[in-house]
This record gives structure tokens, sequence and C-alpha cells, in this order.
């Protein structure tokens, strides 16, 4: 008897190795793939999207831009294009929930340092403080890597209404002028077509733990 099975040991083993690559072939073929939704203004907290483009449903993008950053270089749509990266809105002299903000952007630059194919993008709220020299210096003391990541300043108006009508990240009340101030830890994932395909509490660690999670998950579109 073991003479017999000592016969068929070798086919045994090899149907067994069939098996289990027929097993996990099928698993993987019928196991969804992981996709981040992309988020349209009418999915999103109506608080936080300008009546102007609360109800579009398709095609939302982030509008073009025309800033400065950190070294005093105009910064654009050009300068992120076929990126994925990470926007935040801030303002160097805040002292509650901004530090923690920028300590987790600090996190996701250290911890994507090595990949080309992600950036980060952080706007002042207050441009008329935020000027060149003082982004510059805020850069210079939290370790900014300006190939990685811009900081930027430019027209009150245009910042917010990227907040407000772009990124879908703020309260919708305000016009922009000089006594209107926008505040919000969202930290939003933008791909490389402009769409938004993420929003994190910036100020929470385990939500930055996903935003790196989603990053990946973003890159195998690609």
């Amino acid at each position: 008897m073991l003479q017999f099975f000592s016969k068929y040991k070798p086919l045994a083993i090899v149907m067994a190795i069939l098996s289990i690559i027929i097993i996990a072939s099928i698993y993987t073929l019928l196991k969804p793939e992981k996709k981040l939704p992309v988020f349209q203004p009418d999915m999103v907290n109506s608080e936080l999207v300008d009546t102007t483009v609360q109800y579009v449903r398709k095609y939302h993008k982030i509008a073009d831009f025309n800033l400065l950053n950190q070294n005093g270089e105009t910064i654009t749509q050009d300068t992120y294009k076929d990126k994925i990266y990470v926007a935040d809105f801030f303002f160097t002299t805040c002292l509650t929930i901004c530090p923690i903000m920028t300590g987790h952007m600090l996190e996701i630059q250290e911890r994507l340092k090595d990949d080309p194919e992600v950036l980060l993008l952080s706007h002042t709220v207050i441009p008329v403080a935020d000027s060149v020299p003082q982004l510059k210096k805020y850069a210079l003391e939290k370790g900014v890597n300006d190939a990685k990541w811009n900081l930027v300043t430019g027209d009150k108006k245009q910042i917010y209404e990227l907040a407000r009508k772009s990124y879908l990240a703020t309260k919708t009340d305000g016009d922009g002028g000089p006594y209107d101030m926008i505040h919000t830890e969202n930290f939003i994932l933008v791909d490389k077509e402009k769409r938004i395909r993420g929003f994190y509490d910036g100020t929470n660690a385990k939500a930055i733990d996903d935003l790196l999670n989603d990053i990946e998950t973003l890159k195998a579109e690609y």
C-alpha cells in the first residue's frame, strides 16, 4: 500500500500546487479591485460647496491657478501636470490646527520623499501677511523640501475661490474680502486629471495613514 502511494506522490504534489494556483487565480479575479471615488460637488456636504457648483454631478476638476511659492516661482496647474498631489490651506502664524497639519505634511513629505509621482501644495489663507519671504522663512524653519512641496501665496480672492469652488474644503460664507477668513483641517487628494479622490482630517494621525494608503491605491490606476 505504501509503495502504491509513494508511486503517485510526485503527481499528488503537482496536483496540489496546481490547485493552489487555480484557487488563488480565481480569488484574484473575483476579488473586486479597490478604487477610490471621484468626488463631485453633489457628493460633498453642501455647507462646504459653493452654491454655484453645488449640484454638479460630473466633470468637476480643480480650476487653473497662478500663485507664487516660497521661492518666488510661479506655480500653476502645469507644475502638477501628470502628478498626484495633496493640497491644504494654512497660515504661518496659526497656533491651533496648522502646526499639527504642517507636522503631518512633513510626515507625508518624508514618507514619499523618493516618490516623484506625488507632490504637496499648501495655500496660505492670509496672503497679505504670508508674503514670499515669510513663506520662505517658514519653509526653512519647518524643513520643507522645495522639490516636493510648494507653499503658495497670491490673490486672496483666487485662493478662497479655489478652496470653496474647486477643493470643496471649507464653508462657503464670505467673498474673499479683507474680513473673510477660512480655517479648514482638510487635506485633499487630487489625481493626475485634477479630480478630487479623497478628503482627510489633517489633524488626525489615523487619517494620514489612510491618505498614504489611498495614494498607493490611486497610483495603481496609472
